[in-house]
């Protein structure tokens, strides 16, 4: 007889998936922190704006990957019981929902929450901030 609460198999998947991708959260950090550091190096050495587009691309791919990485585990800490699926019935989804809100204000949810919302942050600079494409002359 298995100890703990009981898991259903729909929620279990997806909790067991996001639990995988929130391990490899620190190499994909890591990889976005090289990537940057090869944009910031190609901006300083000037070089040309195709290869300072491709590093962008690249930065922007590897924010991207490091907040889902965020995001599962922000959703592996809160708990199997906050996870909804479209088979539910919708007290089970609202329950699940509840259990979310609950869950945000947890010790060991907040690290996870700011850390996506600064990648989130982060990412949406890059986007906002640096033009991709070569300016239209007038």
């Amino acid at each position: 007889m298995p100890l703990g609460r009981r898991v259903s198999k729909d929620v279990a998947a997806p909790y067991e998936a996001d639990q995988r991708a929130a391990a490899g959260y620190r190499a994909l950090l890591a990889a976005a922190g090289e990537a940057e550091t090869a944009l910031r190096a190609a901006q300083a050495a000037d070089a040309p704006e195709p290869e300072v587009r491709t590093l962008t691309i690249g930065f922007d791919q590897a924010l991207t990957a490091a907040l889902d990485a965020a995001e599962a585990a922000e959703r592996a800490a809160m708990g199997p019981r906050a996870y909804s699926v479209p088979e539910q019935d919708a007290s089970a989804r609202r329950a699940a929902q509840i259990q979310r809100r609950k869950a945000k204000a947890r010790p060991a949810v907040k690290p996870w929450t700011e850390e996506a919302d600064r990648l989130r942050t982060a990412r949406e600079a890059l986007r906002l901030g640096y033009r991709t494409v070569p300016a239209v002359a007038r």
